[in-house]
């Protein structure tokens, strides 16, 4: 996975270290520069799974989610709301998809205010590549058993918690 030799000792410890000589308590630090180096090994990964498909993750996601609806389609407000996106970056999404052919957009039957967003048959192939593509890396994530798995989507569901990403 890494492009270069890796180092001889952790460098957020050796940091941890220094922050806790000089600064104070290094714990929350440590806890915080691990998970943002973790995102950036597992964006890299599923960004590396992904490019030969000509999807970013925001797309994919987008795709997944729409298999996810029972219809196959779903307001562009509901996606806004499942991804955790802003309104005008589910727009940037859903144009992007659109432009491909793997979505197209539907006026909504009884709303006319809304517009559907619906998952193409092209769409629906090419989701089921990307999705081969990043589960046989299994998402970058690497180095953990299942167990240990479950436990840090537990741990970090209890920080996104606390953010307010969901009750």
């Amino acid at each position: 996975m890494a492009t270069r030799p890796p180092l001889p000792f952790d460098p957020i410890m050796r940091a941890a270290t220094l922050w806790d000589e000089r600064i104070g308590p290094a714990r929350t630090m440590a806890a915080v520069t691990s998970v943002m180096r973790v995102q950036q090994i597992l964006l890299s990964a599923v960004d590396g799974a992904l490019r030969p498909h000509g999807l970013t993750f925001a797309r994919y996601e987008a795709l997944v989610l729409l298999t996810f609806a029972r219809t196959g389609r779903l307001p562009m407000r509901v996606m806004g709301e499942r991804l955790q996106l802003h309104p005008t970056s589910v727009t940037n999404i859903v144009d992007r998809l659109q432009a491909d052919g793997l979505v197209r957009r539907t006026p909504h039957p009884t709303d006319r205010r809304a517009t559907l967003v619906e998952i193409t048959e092209a769409g629906t192939a090419l989701l089921e590549r990307a999705t081969a593509s990043v589960t046989a890396i299994d998402f970058g994530l690497e180095g953990l058993t299942p167990e240990q798995e479950t436990h840090l989507t537990e741990l970090l569901g209890l920080v996104r918690r606390a953010a307010g990403d969901f009750t």
